[in-house]
């Protein structure tokens, strides 16, 4: 089986555990960043923050049977709270333009692989794994921009999901092939980022849905 070639147990060492920690700080940065667009207060801030960074491994944790990873390890708090902190008290100017978009794919693609290889370690099989992995990274940004009222980022033109499967995809793929789990973890990590990269700096999409002339009639 496709699975049988590399052990689930151990899988999460120290880079796993900075992917983790990196994917929930940056989401907890781009949540805060939300929250200063809209001109909120502080308590909005920590709380759109900690929706974003932990949303999408609470779904993930809640799916696999796992204990939901910020009730039990406070250090993923303390991240979101340092993020918050550093965008209340950061000029504005440093965070206009693509920052946004730029955080935002920093913490897709780590959040893709450390969900994907959390969902091995509890057993998941590797095609639902590197689903859970796709929703832990792409589930954090969609509840943060229902709550801003701002279209959600899954629905943009350009590459966004894609990246994000490619990584966790790419993950278990490497695995299959008795590559070290650290390696494997930084190579689809960044294969996914330089996808999500062409993405935002030069608007790379995927083809839209042409099969009607007007598609709202469906």
């Amino acid at each position: 089986m496709f699975l049988a070639n590399f052990p689930t147990e151990d899988l999460i060492g120290p880079i796993l555990l900075a992917l983790n920690i990196l994917g929930i700080a940056v989401f907890a940065a781009t949540g805060a960043l939300a929250a200063a667009r809209k001109e909120q207060t502080i308590v909005t801030f920590i709380f759109f923050a900690l929706v974003t960074g932990v949303g999408g491994g609470t779904i993930r944790d809640l799916l696999i049977g796992a204990p939901v990873f910020w009730i039990i390890e406070q250090t993923m708090l303390i991240s979101i709270f340092v993020m918050v902190v550093i965008i209340w008290i950061t000029p504005a100017k440093w965070w206009r333009g693509k920052m946004m978009d730029w955080l935002d794919a920093i913490g897709l693609v780590a959040y893709s692989v450390y969900g994907t290889a959390k969902s091995l370690q509890y057993g998941v099989p590797p095609i639902p794994a590197a689903m859970m992995g796709v929703i832990t990274a792409c589930a954090g940004g969609i509840i943060r921009d229902v709550l801003a009222g701002v279209p959600s980022i899954v629905l943009r033109p350009e590459v966004y999901v894609t990246a994000a499967a490619l990584s966790a995809g790419m993950f278990v793929i490497f695995l299959s092939f008795n590559m070290l789990t650290s390696v494997a973890a930084v190579v689809a990590a960044l294969f996914g980022f330089f996808v999500r990269a062409a993405a935002i700096r030069y608007g790379l999409a995927l083809p839209s849905y042409r099969g009607s002339k007007d598609a709202e009639a469906i």
